[in-house]
């Protein structure tokens, strides 16, 4: 796309005053396709201008400004919500919900066999405040407001579902409450950007002014484009001729669709009704890898795993031609280019995952090699085990070959410092608070410093956890672990100074130096912001300001990069010599030499929906997936489905996406993809604790590791016939 920008460019004779607009999914690779598109000009001779690269929002962002009469935003008087402030604006507009609709909260309370019982009532409170509701009105806000639909118009399509659960009813009214709170704060989410942008468009005279402007759209990664996003290109890209509008997608790497409203049905319909060019040739991965990865693709295709929903779109990578002019094109693989092994456990599988690093890496140090994993969890487990082989029993010891480990999970955990620290506070401010009680233990799980166990429970009662009487029934021996704990930190309260508590809060959740440091530096500035004078009254609202405007960074120990290095030298995750652990999301539009795929079973790709135990007394679903899939069934023009048909529909989205996300993990090695799925392993890794030696348990493997290794076997991944 910058070489296609470059050329359009130089052809067309482009300037400020008009100009090619680009427009990309994340401010990273807006930055990075800006960089590359200056290379390309600087190689032709051309000036550097007439262009400019912009994310979807903050292209909408910059029209809506210019047109505040239009758009309705004006940017002195509003504020866009962050993630926590969002959050709390979620929390409240579930407590609004539950005060003006009585009568359907308490048709959720008695779902299933509910005989009135006090404690079981105070659980499925918590469980619908906490946990079901939000997770609704997240959902329903995001999916109904970027496709285009009101409260209102949510609300209209609810009276002819019948169902027993008014799901879409109900996510209606948690909408409206959600656009009341925002309006009345005087704030704009993301999605006010996109609509605000489409009311200044649909003035004539504003974009016969914006059709002036820009010269043609070119925009990339278009297969996470909403339909309201697309709608915005569209309109800016018109001409008398038609649209001056190039999208560049790959239906086959959407693989946000299951956390945003984007869907691949939107651009596959796209390419289906306007002129298209396939481009299927790839120079980064070997032979073999490309051929693994068609391999995949068509069996997941044929295989019916994601029932109704096709995963793919049925076409295959194929090799640069000899003479093309990117440097080593379809390199040599390492070994055979691809291995896949099957260790006892999880723990045989870190180590033969660092053995095989030290061996490539000792061939040479030029190179660099990366983990990829599906969730966060999973790399903590890793990195921890390889930075302490001896407490693990593992054979290799990479520190000792001075091969680095970075684990960009813990860079991202230290941001989420004042987060951790407001929690903590909120919970030693208020103790008997169920919802901040509840945020605690979550905590407190989460870093692995008690026991599995269900917090709903604990949290619906306060005071019976927190100080149990005599007559009270004793205590398991897992609550007593979390009661201690939670003991300690309120003792702390009343025992240390007040500027003292971050800190010890800090060591009571084990941080990691970085961490501790970056404690420490958020303790200093709440000093700093409380002038001298902190107490809980003035430090509360201090944090509580700090993490909803982000205005913090942490303690960083990466050291800063210099100018005019190459893509490799200046990305910390792509260093030379460096074993970098990231998640597969995380992963995507990167790529290593060497790439290692751990934990590959069935209960972590494709897996399964899933329905937590405290909600199950709503039924065998989850109310957040079935407004989902009758959303988009809405959005799609399709029947909206019943319950039952929507959480079948929500179970084979998310099928067919953890399929990409696989096909994106396997695509981004060069010269070596390792892939493994151990015999036995966690049967859910969000719950497992190593520190404890939890058990493991036998699962099978993920489907597609079968036929990779039959063909591999069979030594005929180079003869796989091509799509």
């Amino acid at each position: 796309m910058a070489a296609a920008a470059a050329i359009a460019l130089s052809q067309n004779r482009l300037n400020r005053s008009r100009q090619l607009v680009l427009v990309t999914f994340t401010r990273s690779a807006a930055a990075n396709l800006k960089h590359q598109i200056r290379r390309h000009l600087r190689d032709l001779n051309q000036p550097l201008g007439g262009f400019i690269v912009h994310t979807l929002h903050g292209l909408a962002l910059n029209i809506a400004s210019r047109h505040p009469q239009l758009s309705g935003l004006r940017l002195d008087q509003i504020t866009l919500v962050s993630p926590s402030r969002r959050h709390e604006l979620i929390r409240r507009c579930v407590d609004q919900w539950v005060i003006d609709h009585r009568p359907l909260y308490q048709l959720l309370m008695e779902q299933g066999s509910f005989d009135g019982e006090e404690t079981e009532r105070l659980r499925r409170q918590s469980v619908l405040r906490t946990d079901v509701l939000p997770a609704l009105a997240e959902i329903a806000v995001r999916e109904a407001k970027s496709s285009g639909l009101s409260p209102q118009a949510l609300y209209a399509v609810a009276q002819d579902i019948r169902d027993d659960l008014p799901v879409v009813a109900i996510a209606s009214g948690l909408y409206e409450r959600y656009q009341d709170l925002l309006q009345a704060q005087q704030r704009i989410d993301y999605d006010d950007m996109i609509l605000a942008a489409l009311r200044v468009l649909n003035d004539p005279q504003a974009k016969a002014f914006w059709h002036q402007q820009v010269f043609a759209v070119f925009e990339d990664e278009a297969q996470d484009s909403t339909p309201l996003q697309t709608q915005l290109l569209e309109i800016l890209s018109e001409t008398p001729n038609g649209l001056n509008l190039v999208r560049v997608g790959d239906p086959n790497q959407a693989i946000n669709s299951t956390f945003t409203p984007a869907d691949p049905i939107f651009f596959r319909e796209f390419c289906r009704h306007n002129p298209q060019h396939t481009m299927d040739q790839a120079g980064r991965s070997a032979p073999i890898i490309m051929e693994a990865a068609n391999h995949m693709l068509r069996w997941v295709n044929e295989s019916g795993l994601a029932g109704t929903e096709l995963p793919f779109t049925e076409q295959a990578i194929h090799p640069v031609p000899l003479d093309d002019p990117q440097p080593n094109a379809n390199p040599e693989p390492e070994g055979q280019g691809l291995e896949i092994v099957r260790p006892n456990d999880v723990y045989k599988t870190v180590d033969l995952l660092g053995q095989r690093v030290i061996e490539l890496f000792i061939q040479g140090s030029d190179r660099n090699a990366a983990v990829l994993v599906r969730e966060n969890k999973q790399g903590r487990f890793i990195a921890e085990l390889l930075s302490d082989p001896e407490r693990y029993g593992l054979s290799c010891d990479l520190a000792a070959h001075e091969i680095e480990v970075f684990d960009v999970g813990s860079r991202d955990r230290r941001s989420h410092i004042p987060a951790e620290m407001l929690t903590l506070l909120k919970f030693l401010a208020r103790p008997h608070s169920p919802a901040y009680l509840k945020a605690a233990l979550t905590l407190f799980l989460d870093r692995q410093l008690i026991p599995a166990q269900e917090i709903n429970r604990l949290a619906s009662r306060p005071e019976q956890f927190l100080y149990p009487g005599p007559l009270e029934p004793a205590q398991a021996e897992t609550v007593r672990q979390a009661r201690n704990l939670c003991a300690k930190l309120l003792r702390a309260r009343w025992e240390l100074p007040h500027y003292q508590l971050i800190s010890f809060s800090a060591l009571a959740l084990h941080y990691d130096p970085a961490e501790l440091a970056t404690a420490d530096k958020l303790s200093s500035r709440l000093f700093s912001l409380t002038e001298g004078a902190a107490t809980m009254a003035t430090t509360l609202p201090a944090l509580q300001e700090l993490v909803s405007t982000e205005r913090f960074e942490p303690v960083e120990v990466e050291e800063t990069s210099e100018s005019g290095k190459t893509r490799e030298e200046t990305n910390p995750y792509l260093k030379k010599g460096r074993l970098t652990i990231i998640t597969m999301h995380k992963a995507k539009g990167l790529d290593w030499d060497y790439v290692f795929l751990p934990f590959l079973h069935e209960r972590v790709i494709p897996g399964e929906l899933w329905v937590p135990e405290t909600s199950k007394f709503l039924g065998g679903f989850t109310l957040a997936e079935v407004a989902r899939a009758q959303i988009r069934a809405l959005v799609h023009g399709q029947p909206i489905p019943d319950i039952d048909q929507a959480w079948q529909q929500a179970s084979d989205l998310k099928i067919a996406e953890e399929f990409r996300l696989l096909y994106v993990a396997m695509t981004r090695a060069k010269r070596l993809l390792w892939m493994s799925a151990a015999q036995k392993a966690p049967f859910i890794w969000h719950t497992f604790d190593w520190q404890r030696q939890d058990s493991l348990q036998v699962l099978p493997p993920c489907p597609v590791i079968k036929p990779l290794q039959e063909a591999l076997t069979n030594d005929s991944m180079q003869q796989l016939p091509q799509l």
